[in-house]
């Protein structure tokens, strides 16, 4: 039994150097670690305040959704992400690449007391708001994800457009 609990620690050491040695940024979380799901190049960068051509309002719900799910933006366009916690619970958005998230989300279900403190994520507990403002440089699809543990799976997750 204690084997296999060292092997599941080494195999969550190994993805989470695997995933920091795979970012073109990356930030350390107040808990700690570093990871890849903040990729810049792939999904933009921070925003700054006063460049913000538009704000759009995100509510995370305790029925495991965000209100909108799917946005659409302009490729350049800063946006501020105004995030409130309408639930009983702690929730999170997270931007990202779908690849990041999904490894991401693996090393959140092994500590599951980690709180996201980077340009591209916010973790609110029950009532909160805050903001994200980021910047979306190039065409494509930028997905982003509550990952805290039980929520990505449960389908807290959606997806901004870059025309």
């Amino acid at each position: 039994m204690a084997k296999k609990k060292i092997l599941a620690k080494v195999a969550t050491a190994t993805a989470a150097l695997m995933i920091s040695l795979g970012a073109v940024a990356s930030d350390d979380h107040g808990g700690g670690h570093r990871d890849g799901h903040n990729t810049a190049t792939m999904i933009g960068k921070p925003g700054l305040s006063d460049k913000v051509s538009r704000t759009i309002d995100v509510n995370m719900t305790d029925a495991m959704r965000f209100m909108p799910s799917d946005v659409e933006v302009k490729a350049g366009e800063t946006v501020r992400f105004n995030v409130t916690n309408s639930g009983r619970i702690r929730h999170e958005m997270v931007l990202g690449t779908e690849a990041n998230l999904d490894a991401h989300y693996q090393m959140m279900l092994s500590d599951s007391g980690m709180r996201h403190e980077e340009p591209n994520s916010i973790s609110l507990s029950s009532g909160k708001t805050g903001e994200i403002v980021w910047q979306f440089d190039k065409a494509g699809r930028v997905a982003f994800a509550c990952l805290e543990p039980g929520h990505y799976p449960a389908g807290m997750k959606g997806a901004v457009s870059i025309k």
